[in-house]
Formats: C-alpha cells, sequence, structure tokens
C-alpha cells in the first residue's frame, strides 16, 4: 500500500476533537488494532493549520504514542504522520479516500506552566 509521508514543520495543528479508542466493528464494539504491533489504535480529529486554510483531519495513532493532555484546542506535534489513500466497494459502490496515521502525537502545552517546587 502506497503511503504518503505528510511535513507539518510549516503548520499549526491543534486537536479539534480528544482521542477516542478506534472502533473496528461498530455492531460487536471490537477495537481496532495495529497490524504489526498489536497496540489499541486511537483517533483524533486535528486541525491543520497552513498557508492561511485550515483543515480537520482524523488521525489514527497507536496508544503509546498518545501522550500528554489532548484536550480540545491543545496545540500538537504529529510524529511520522503519513496519509495512505485507499478505495473500497461495498453494496456496488465505490468509495475512496485518504486516511492519516502517525507514530505518535504530543502535547505542546508547556508544563512549565504548573508550579514548580521551591
Amino acid at each position: 500500500m502506497r503511503q504518503i509521508p505528510v511535513d507539518t514543520s510549516a503548520a499549526t495543528l491543534m486537536i479539534a476533537q480528544p482521542p477516542q479508542k478506534k472502533i473496528a466493528n461498530r455492531q460487536t464494539g471490537q477495537l481496532a488494532v495495529d497490524r504489526d504491533s498489536g497496540e489499541t489504535l486511537w483517533t483524533m480529529d486535528v486541525l491543520f493549520v497552513m498557508n492561511g486554510s485550515a483543515d480537520v483531519v482524523t488521525v489514527a495513532v497507536p496508544e503509546p504514542g498518545v501522550s500528554g493532555e489532548l484536550a480540545m484546542g491543545t496545540p500538537v506535534a504529529l510524529t511520522g504522520l503519513i496519509a495512505r489513500p485507499w478505495e473500497n466497494e461495498f453494496n456496488g459502490q465505490k468509495r475512496h479516500g485518504i486516511s492519516f496515521r502517525a507514530v505518535a502525537v504530543t502535547s505542546l502545552v508547556e508544563t512549565a506552566a504548573k508550579p514548580k517546587a521551591a
């Protein structure tokens, strides 16, 4: 499958919807897992702002790669972000799109904002 690396160095990224466990089968409630590591996948909507334009993309991240407080509006960094084009056919209808996957999502909120011990 094709994987296209996404350069986020010139973009501003922030959480639009907090992380949730990714569901593989809505009927059974089965969680989605990474095929290689077996780790549970999480999804979150990320606001991607660049060149005066903004888009919200849903990004999947393995559970160990989700770190820091990721509430709505939190600025984040995405490590190893890739885009994967996909296409499938269901009930005779062809569908296609792009899915996004990252190795890690990290909060950029300074931990220094917390009071320091004297």
